[in-house]
């Protein structure tokens, strides 16, 4: 749709096609155009307030549906396919926002449009960064060709909502998981523009990675869906390739899939059985080409939903089952550097020259030397960690911060409403890493060591039981398992149960301590182990004595160290 191809509907022309092909909608002026829409064709469109923002801005949801059904249960009662477009989480990258205005537009104007939407209920939000998009400005993006103005990354708390997902630190999180869990879609497109190498493609895709989306819905997506989405775009004037993650500096050695954990969107999809798209235009393309595109990979993904949705919908359905069937869930990957296919990239010659501000090469890509070639792709990850799902999980209610957020992921809790004694299984952390720097407001973990250890647990009156054998029985598995490559843990949400609460006076405990090893059955050997391995602590009197205090069972603390959500055996 460029701006020629609304002459005879001037009324309903957005921003960008009354623009010079460099402009990008403001934050006002596009809830403007879709409440006006709205309006105008209620009996196509809904668009209302989904909830606010950290900053109170409202953060708009609409929903496009053909015979005016806008109730997500009637929709997915009578099985009909949803799609969902997300656009503006990083509103620098603003091409999504306003190709999603032409796309409603034309299918409220379009009657041949309308009847190839079929069955399939388009659910969007326009603006998912409300903060980030009235930040108005030219400078943020350093490294982006266009448009003359747009929005910041971060939101009203400066968080980064591409990684918010999981740990919903943002109200625009919380919003978003109440969207998208009411409405459960068989596909997901977010819209983005890319950072990194040079090379001719304009349109980079970020598809849900297929062996971790797995089962069914994965063999759909990889097998039948993305061959068709790149022959489609390649159709349409925009050979697209993958997002381009070189596995060394430049593209020229190969490229990997992207990991896309829960904390990206297409990873957040995949924990729901939903395909999830991250399209990444070039940044270094002009912005009506990037636009051009996107609007391009958003019909084309559209189009074959609208075709293939009681597929999709389908294969979702049984990877769901065999999960609340005991199959077991992967909660961490890694690479297959070993397996690869070629994939035939159009890039720029990389040349290394010296730097003019400092006494180092730096790269720079030669446009004036084009390039096309196969070059390795790899495109597999295998699980190396996984859990078999318990009959059901027991929060104790002082994590509340933790229900409140399952709750806005459409996780059902259940009180208990009598006091009782149950067989469960509970995780230890033995060992456990802590990024030193925050990332996105947090201090994450990224390595652990556990221990399994059986215990009879007291469920008091007003914990949370969370039984499994529903619909988000992945969610709950990968989020409550501290495993988890984006798990609540990791995340450090529990972290309150990693250090104990009492301490010891060095000059006290000197002889305490020598009384524990005569008399405590194995401390004295676990002792002499530590000192084997840690011979270079020896002279630290706070490392020998702290080492007695933590290990001595009888100063020990039995909750430190336990992980506090517990693995039932049975449902209550």
């Amino acid at each position: 749709m460029g701006r020629m191809s609304v002459l005879h509907h001037p009324d309903w022309a957005t921003p960008f096609e009354q623009g010079n092909g460099n402009q990008t909608t403001t934050w006002h002026d596009c809830i403007g155009f879709h409440q006006r829409l709205a309006k105008a064709f209620p009996q196509w469109l809904r668009f209302d307030e989904a909830g606010h923002s950290d900053a109170g801005v409202p953060i708009h949801a609409g929903v496009f549906s053909v015979d005016g059904v806008f109730d997500p249960l009637a929709v997915k009662a009578a099985g009909r396919p949803v799609f969902f477009n997300n656009n503006g989480i990083h509103p620098g990258e603003p091409e999504g926002i306003d190709a999603n205005m032409a796309l409603i537009r034309d299918l409220c104007l379009d009657e041949t449009k309308r009847a190839a939407l079929g069955r399939t209920v388009l659910l969007y939000i326009p603006v998912y960064n409300v903060d980030g998009a009235l930040n108005r400005s030219d400078t943020s993006r350093v490294n982006q060709v266009g448009p003359e103005a747009f929005g910041f990354r971060g939101n009203a708390r400066h968080l980064d909502l591409n990684r918010d997902f999981i740990k919903a630190d943002s109200l625009n999180a919380r919003v978003f998981a109440r969207v998208f869990t009411r409405w459960d879609p068989d596909v997901m497109v977010d819209t983005h523009t890319s950072n990194g190498a040079d090379y001719q493609h304009v349109m980079t895709l970020i598809p849900t990675q297929p062996d971790k989306l797995g089962g069914r819905t994965g063999a759909h997506l990889r097998e039948q869906m993305l061959p068709a989405l790149y022959a489609d775009m390649a159709a349409r004037g925009f050979p697209m390739c993958p997002y381009v993650n070189p596995v060394k500096e430049i593209p020229d050695d190969g490229i990997a899939d992207f990991l896309d954990s829960p904390r990206f969107s297409t990873g957040y999809a995949a924990l729901h059985h939903t395909i999830g798209f991250m399209p990444e235009t070039h940044m270094l393309k002009p912005f009506e080409a990037r636009y051009r595109s996107m609007r391009a990979l958003v019909d084309s993904a559209l189009t074959w939903t609208t075709a293939h949705g009681d597929a999709i919908r389908a294969a979702r359905a049984a990877d769901r089952a065999a999960i609340s069937a005991g199959a077991p869930v992967a909660l961490d990957w890694a690479l297959d550097l070993a397996h690869s296919r070629p994939f035939r990239f159009s890039g720029y010659e990389a040349v290394y020259e010296p730097s003019r501000l400092g006494d180092y090469r730096r790269l720079r890509y030669d446009r004036s030397r084009p390039w096309q070639k196969d070059i390795p792709y790899h495109d597999r990850y295998a699980a190396t960690a996984h859990a078999v799902p318990p009959q059901a999980y027991l929060l104790p209610q002082a994590w509340h911060d933790v229900a409140e957020r399952l709750q806005a992921h459409g996780v059902a809790l259940q009180r208990a409403t009598q006091a009782r004694r149950v067989a469960a299984d509970a995780w230890r952390i033995v060992h456990f890493e802590k990024r030193r720097r925050p990332f996105e407001g947090r201090h994450l973990h990224e390595a652990l060591e556990l221990r399994a250890e059986p215990i009879d647990a007291d469920i008091a009156v007003g914990d949370w039981i969370i039984p499994l054998g529903g619909q988000h029985d992945r969610f709950v598995v990968e989020v409550l398992e501290p495993r988890g490559i984006d798990s609540f843990f990791r995340w450090a949400f529990f972290d309150s149960v990693l250090d104990k609460k009492e301490a010891f006076s060095d000059y006290v405990f000197e002889d305490e301590a020598e009384r524990l090893l005569a008399q405590e059955p194995g401390l004295r050997e676990s002792f002499e182990a530590w000192k084997a391995a840690h011979p270079a602590l020896q002279g630290d009197a706070e490392a020998v004595l702290g080492f007695l205090f933590r290990t001595a069972a009888r100063y020990a603390e039995p909750e430190c160290g336990r992980y506090p959500v517990l693995r039932l055996r049975q449902r209550p």
